[in-house]
């Protein structure tokens, strides 16, 4: 299953299909809650606030907080926020 390389939600998921590029395309990468028109919304560079963040936004979207955890704990081996990438 592709999941977003930000954030880690599966991409089937995304309502949009994706996040969009700058000529309008989607990526095939990042989902449309973390990236738009070829820029990532987050704009910081320290992956345990951003895990923070999300975890914060699914909490006040209704999931329970171990859980949110649970599914953002892979974040930081993502290719956006690995330093080989």
């Amino acid at each position: 299953m592709k999941k977003c390389q930000s954030c880690a939600m599966p991409m089937a998921r995304d309502p949009e299909g994706g996040g969009s590029e700058k000529d309008g395309r989607r990526s095939e990468k990042y989902c449309s809650l973390c990236y738009g028109d070829g820029a990532f919304y987050y704009q910081g560079n320290d992956v345990k606030d951003y895990q923070k963040m999300v975890v914060n936004t699914m909490v006040e979207n209704g999931w329970w907080r171990p859980v949110a955890w649970f599914f953002t704990r892979e974040i930081p081996s993502l290719e956006r926020w690995r330093k080989d990438h």
